[in-house]
């Protein structure tokens, strides 16, 4: 995005002694396009926490008009704020703040997929018991055998009696102390593929 108007071409004579400019009209799809990005943006800022919000480190007329963005509901009102903020990000440099968004996103979407890993491997111990476990403690041998095996008892026994399930809650957390993501990523794949 240029902040100029017009960009100007020259054209020079045979005769190099004059100098023709023609103006060259700013492409009006191309701009709407880049607004359309922009309304897309603070839209998807609108989404975001206060606590990550404040990461981005915005100006504070922007700042200010995101957070009221994000308690209004779908109506004019709303996206005439969302126009606006569109209107003062065209005014910045949104580079570091798509970049910073990109992140967030990875984070989200990292957790989601640790999540379903770390899930489907306390459905399996839970419904294949010792058969998965074996498995399980081949891929993490730092995995205490005596307390999955108490937690995973303590899951059953409560699936079978209809109960509330605290073991099956408390099998997941320590199912992911045992899968330490940030340190392993290897591990990652692998559950999937047992399925």
């Amino acid at each position: 995005m240029s902040e100029e108007e017009y960009e100007y071409e020259d054209e020079y004579s045979d005769d190099d002694e004059e100098v023709e400019y023609y103006a060259v009209r700013p492409n009006k799809t191309q701009q709407k396009r880049d607004m359309a990005a922009l309304f897309a943006l603070g839209e998807e800022l609108s989404g975001l926490s206060e606590t990550q919000l404040k990461t981005f480190e915005l100006p504070e007329n922007i700042h200010k008009a995101i957070v009221q963005v994000a308690g209004m509901p779908p109506r004019g009102a709303r996206k005439r704020q969302l126009k606006f903020i569109a209107g003062q990000l065209h005014k910045i440099d949104i580079e570091p703040i798509q970049e910073k968004l990109a992140r967030i996103k990875s984070k989200s979407a990292h957790a989601v997929r640790e999540h379903h890993i770390v899930e489907r491997w306390r459905d399996r111990l839970i419904a294949e018991g010792n058969e998965a476990l074996t498995e399980l403690l081949d891929e993490q041998p730092q995995a205490d055998r005596q307390q999955l095996r108490q937690l995973i008892r303590n899951a059953q026994k409560e699936a079978a009696a209809g109960k509330p399930s605290k073991s099956s809650r408390l099998l997941y957390r320590y199912l992911k102390e045992v899968f330490d993501f940030e340190e392993d990523e290897s591990v990652d794949d692998e559950p999937e593929s047992d399925e």
